[in-house]
């Protein structure tokens, strides 16, 4: 088969996963400089409410249930421990590892929980109610699609 310029076409305009990056990109670029006065970027930030809301309790447990890779949330959550923000110990299993939430921990989340929200408004009043709705159902659609191996 030979690509051709319909198919760079095809793929350009329809490739869900490319639409999926540059929402991504374009999402978190404005949740990050909301965030950026207390130092703390989005992906710290759910990191950190994943782990006070009493998520999953391993490292692999957490990386499941957030569709992350292993190797990358360890990498991130180191960096929250260095900043003292979370602590980690013995877990259940003799190899695994808890991680709870810290009292710097706390106190960075309702410092940042205010310029989070204030981002979800203006998304919320971008998109208006119904189109806000729909863009929840649509990931949360997808999301439950994840295991399409």
């Amino acid at each position: 088969m030979t690509i051709n310029n319909e198919m760079y076409a095809i793929v350009a305009r329809d490739c869900l996963c490319r639409k999926a990056r540059m929402v991504d990109r374009m999402i978190t670029r404005a949740y990050d400089d909301a965030l950026r006065p207390i130092d703390l970027r989005i992906t710290q930030f759910t990191l950190l409410a994943a782990i006070g809301y009493g998520g999953p309790n391993s490292i692999s447990e957490l990386a499941d249930w957030l569709a992350m890779e292993r190797t990358t949330l360890t990498r991130n959550l180191k960096l929250l421990e260095q900043n003292e923000f979370i602590a980690m110990g013995a877990g259940s299993h003799h190899r695994s590892r808890a991680i709870k939430l810290t009292a710097p921990g706390k106190n960075k989340l309702e410092q940042a929980y205010p310029l989070w929200q204030a981002v979800q408004e203006k998304f919320r009043e971008s998109l208006g109610s119904e189109g806000w709705s729909h863009a929840h159902d649509t990931l949360a659609q997808l999301a439950d699609a994840k295991s399409m191996k």
